[in-house]
């Protein structure tokens, strides 16, 4: 690894420590050379490839599902915070099964697992870009399948 300063190639770790999600490693770096600081993570690469609905495999990319995340929590309860720690979490079931292969079916199950708790708009904006709704009628059934949960959960607010 080089400086990204002045790309000398000496550096030294002046600290080491595991993210919060525990899924990375975050090392303090000093270069040799200019003797500046800056800060690597160490994550696993996974060899997980994603089987698409049209037949194409493409590898598994926590960032992509990161992203997809991000769009549908948009201006709702769920902070940036909590979108990395459901893709940690995704992250973390698809490594511990330990297969070669995920569908975007399994994915997007394994998303909205995670977003029906947490917030209906969230959920149902992931639902509508992942289920492919064919009509108003599917969306309202997917609405009408979180709505008893969504209303116990303002009861017990009041």
């Amino acid at each position: 690894m080089k400086c990204p300063f002045c790309s000398h190639e000496e550096l030294k770790v002046t600290d080491s420590r595991n993210t919060a999600e525990m899924n990375a490693i975050r090392r303090r770096r000093e270069c040799l050379g200019c003797q500046r600081r800056f800060t690597t993570f160490e994550t696993i690469e996974l060899t997980v490839e994603v089987k698409k609905r049209d037949g194409r495999y493409e590898d598994f990319q926590q960032q992509k599902l990161i992203k997809g995340l991000e769009a549908a929590c948009r201006h709702t309860t769920i902070s940036h915070e909590q979108v990395i720690t459901i893709a940690s979490k995704i992250t973390g079931d698809v490594m511990q099964r330990q297969v070669r292969e995920i569908t975007t079916t399994e994915l997007g199950d394994m998303v909205t697992k995670h977003l029906q708790g947490l917030d209906p708009i969230a959920y149902i904006r992931f639902a509508c870009v992942y289920r492919r709704f064919k009509d108003v009628e599917e969306l309202m059934d997917a609405i009408q399948a979180i709505k008893p949960k969504d209303e116990a959960r303002h009861r017990n607010r009041d």
